[in-house]
């Protein structure tokens, strides 16, 4: 099977043509000895079927970043049959840069002109056949969005593939052209692979060409010696680099033309959007309110605040089978009235358990539908809500919009030890924390790094997104305050804050460093694609049930096991739960959460929210689904109808928590150790176990005095002073220290 690699800037479009061209055959994994993605696939439309290979996107193959270092290695070592350079047709100046290198290695190339349905949107053109002629290579114009001219591309690609290729150099007439030629011949007496493409990086003194080529550095310092530009000086790799531009700026983008519009200075609608969306002031209380819609739209039961407008129960559809699914007291958001229907089918399959299992043992009947189909169930009722949160995050990060964000919030960043492009990774938290720890990657600092990883679990992750919902929902529906959405939005920005003091005491303290500058091509907006967008939630829909059929349901079943057994080894019916395993392993550890609110103070009951968190720590699904089995058992036959709300009822009227420690509770399980996936992505992705115990200790501790603090202030408001007073104190001590260090400097 041929290896077609694809090779491109970030943003250009590549993941997006990776996706059009290989669907449901695409795998993600990770490139040996690294954690960056490697994503492979199969292109099948050909006469032969072809695999494609999505390299990491990088602006040059010079070896300064992972990602550089690995698309380099493989096209050098791997030997694809053929490289899709992908072009942003928008940028063509910039994006030809590494074009230039491509073509000095000796593989088939085919150039994809791709956003050349927004090129004409802006009211620009460009000529491909006149590129082609001035490369020297195929080119074909494509839309990967709208998957315009994909089959032709493929059709070019499969029949350069067949052939071979020699590299050729732009940088003939150079100053240092005369240099080059002079290594390449020295290479190929040595019988090198791709000496054109070693030649220019010798000249560069690229490190790792000057490690492996020792004899060719003695010819290229030499020259160096004899050598001096007006401009460069002996700087070889700037002078490379000029002269690569001015040959782009030459001859490459004279294919480009700008339209009428352009020419007179006119807006494109990109440019125009930025105007107010990227606004210095209004461009962050923009993001929030967008942030809010969506929280809104997926959670609230009170879909745009009509439920006044109505009579009560208008919706409730009452005696049919949806009852209640679309509204009671008002019309329900899209994710709940999904999340309604759901829970009608599990519903059902519950009854048809119980049914079937009537004559059987108490212990059979209540483990396969109190332990495994109640915690199952649990979890999986939750699904259309994330699925949909994760749609809308998707839709913004396609259209171009993240990019905007990560932009807008470097101003703010950097004043806490960051640049914008820590963003990235932890607005990937929202999504799950192990993809967010992986591309903290990106990141050159390594105290910027250790501080990312460790405040991204406080960007809630969909795991998380049970807990919330289930408790704030409860909140509301016991105490009559609120709207669950508004808590459950409340509380994603509690963790926000949290991640942002973290960060604010970790860079000003232990870790300090120099914020690297943060450069980023912000593409033009576009409607995401709809196969895109399937495709992602498709990938989060196998995790996610993945994650249910195996972590959670061994987890449902232990829980329920070792609540219906004494330490003994006897069976205990329901009614005796207290006298169980669990019990026993709850109360022993009980105290510790007492500052927290749910710890001695609750009932004999108290037990269930100590057990609930510290199972949250093996996956926080668990959480709901630890409520669910022990339900059953405080309840006799209860069975939970709204999502985990009427679970975490029970346990209310069980034990007499009160609103301040729920939202403790909330607290804790949002910033205290996250699941042991994301436990072991971080001992990968943190350079030494020194640092990773280090975070361990971290999150338990800021965990701890998290859930303290929301726990003291809701109880006695007037505490809310003492913990602003400390933060205070603290942001001040941090001011003048960095102010004194500052005078020493300049001293």
């Amino acid at each position: 099977m041929k290896r077609i690699a694809l090779a491109g800037n970030p943003n250009s479009g590549k993941t997006t043509l990776f996706n059009s061209l290989t669907g449901a055959t695409a795998h993600v994994g990770n490139w040996p000895g690294v954690t960056v993605d490697k994503r492979e696939g199969v292109y099948k439309k050909c006469a032969e079927a072809l695999q494609i290979v999505d390299l990491p996107g990088i602006y040059s193959l010079s070896p300064y970043t992972p990602e550089e270092v690995i698309s380099r290695n493989f096209i050098l070592d791997e030997k694809p049959d053929c490289i899709i350079n992908i072009v942003d047709a928008t940028n063509l100046e910039r994006n030809l840069y590494l074009t230039t290198q491509l073509m000095e290695i000796d593989v088939p190339i085919v150039v994809a002109l791709n956003m050349m349905d927004a090129v004409r949107k802006n009211g620009d053109s460009v000529d491909g056949a006149t590129l082609e002629k001035k490369i020297g290579l195929p080119v074909v114009e494509i839309s990967a969005l709208r998957g315009e001219g994909i089959s032709r591309l493929m059709e070019k690609t499969y029949a350069a593939s067949k052939s071979k290729r020699s590299g050729v150099t732009v940088l003939e007439d150079c100053a240092l052209g005369h240099l080059i030629g002079d290594v390449k011949i020295a290479l190929e007496g040595q019988k090198v692979e791709n000496p054109l493409f070693h030649a220019v990086k010798l000249a560069e003194e690229d490190e790792l060409e000057t490690k492996a080529h020792p004899d060719a550095v003695k010819t290229v310092r030499a020259f160096k010696d004899t050598f001096r530009d007006n401009v460069f000086g002996d700087d070889f790799e700037a002078l490379v680099a000029d002269s690569r531009y001015k040959y782009i700026t030459k001859h490459f983008s004279s294919a480009f033309r700008k339209g009428e519009k352009a020419k007179k200075g006119g807006l494109n609608r990109s440019d125009r959007a930025d105007k107010v969306l990227t606004h210095k002031i209004w461009g962050i209380p923009i993001f929030l309110v967008i942030l809010f819609a969506i929280f809104h739209l997926t959670f609230s039961e009170n879909f745009l605040y009509l439920g006044g407008l109505f009579p009560e129960g208008w919706v409730s559809l009452e005696g049919t089978a949806f009852e209640g699914v679309f509204g009671e007291g008002g019309i329900n958001s899209p994710g709940v009235i999904l999340a309604n229907l759901l829970g009608l089918g599990t519903d059902s399959l519950t009854a048809l358990a119980e049914g079937w299992l009537s004559g059987s043992p108490d212990w059979v009947a209540g483990l396969v539908c109190d332990g495994i189909l109640g915690g199952l169930f649990s979890i999986l009722s939750f699904l259309p809500q994330i699925l949909l949160l994760f749609l809308f995050f998707s839709i913004l990060e396609d259209s171009g919009y993240m990019a905007r964000v990560a932009f807008i919030l470097d101003r703010i960043f950097r004043r806490f030890g960051l640049s914008g492009r820590a963003f990235m990774p932890m607005i990937m938290g929202f999504g799950c924390s192990i993809p967010a720890m992986i591309n903290t990657r990106t990141l050159a600092d390594e105290n910027e790094r250790t501080a990312t990883v460790r405040v991204i679990p406080f960007f809630s992750c969909g795991a998380k997104l049970p807990i919330l919902t289930a408790v704030a929902g409860a909140i509301v529906a016991s105490a009559g305050i609120g709207n669950a959405d508004l808590i459950t939005y409340s509380m994603y920005l509690l963790g926000v804050v949290v991640a942002i003091i973290s960060v604010l005491l970790m860079r000003n303290t232990t870790m300090r460093g120099e914020v690297p500058p943060f450069i980023m091509e912000l593409p033009s907006y576009h409607a995401p694609q709809f196969k895109n967008l399937m495709l992602h939630l498709w990938d989060k829909t196998k995790h996610f049930v993945k994650k249910a059929f195996t972590i959670i349901l061994v987890s449902t079943i232990v829980i329920w096991f070792i609540s219906h057994f004494s330490f003994s080894w006897q069976f205990l019916p329901d009614e005796q739960i207290n006298q169980s395993i669990l019990a026993g392993l709850g109360q022993l550890v009980q105290p510790l959460f007492t500052p927290l609110g749910f710890g001695s103070q609750l009932g004999s009951w108290g037990w269930v929210f100590v057990v609930a968190a510290i199972t949250g720590l093996i996956a926080k699904e668990n959480v709901i689904s630890t409520f669910s089995v022990l339900a059953a058992c405080i309840v006799a036959g209860f069975e939970g109808t709204e999502e985990g709300v009427e679970e975490v009822l029970v346990m209310m009227q069980a034990t007499g928590i009160t609103v301040p420690a729920l939202l403790s509770f909330i607290a804790f399980n949002m910033t205290t150790i996250p699941c042991f996936a994301a436990v072991a992505t971080a001992k990968a992705e943190l350079p030494d176990k020194k640092r990773f115990n280090y975070t361990l200790l971290f999150w338990l501790v800021t965990s701890y005095i998290v859930s303290a603090a929301v726990y003291l202030i809701g109880s006695w408001w007037w505490t809310s002073f003492i913990f602003a007073a400390a933060i205070a104190v603290t942001v001040v001590g941090i001011a003048l220290f960095n102010q004194g260090r500052f005078k020493r400097r300049r001293a």
